[in-house]
């Protein structure tokens, strides 16, 4: 199965709408604030969507699928 390139897209655009890392594209935001995430809970909706896969690819050492995308940016 081939990653949703739209849905990697979003990870490299999109910046977090609030909190300690508002602004911070979502790619960029740090395993410990994911985790953080983890434990209490993603948002509803899209967003915490685009932060559990974030936290996915991170975990899983997968960021390298991201590259090609930050590089066209």
């Amino acid at each position: 199965m081939e990653p949703d390139s739209q849905l990697l897209l979003q990870l490299v655009e999109m910046k977090m709408p609030f909190g300690k890392y508002k602004g911070t594209v979502l790619c960029n935001l740090p395993v410990s604030y994911l985790e953080w995430f983890q434990r209490k809970g993603f948002p509803e909706g899209k967003l915490g969507m685009l932060l559990q896969t974030i936290y996915e690819i991170k975990l899983n050492g997968l960021e390298y699928l991201l590259t090609p995308l930050r590089t066209r940016r």
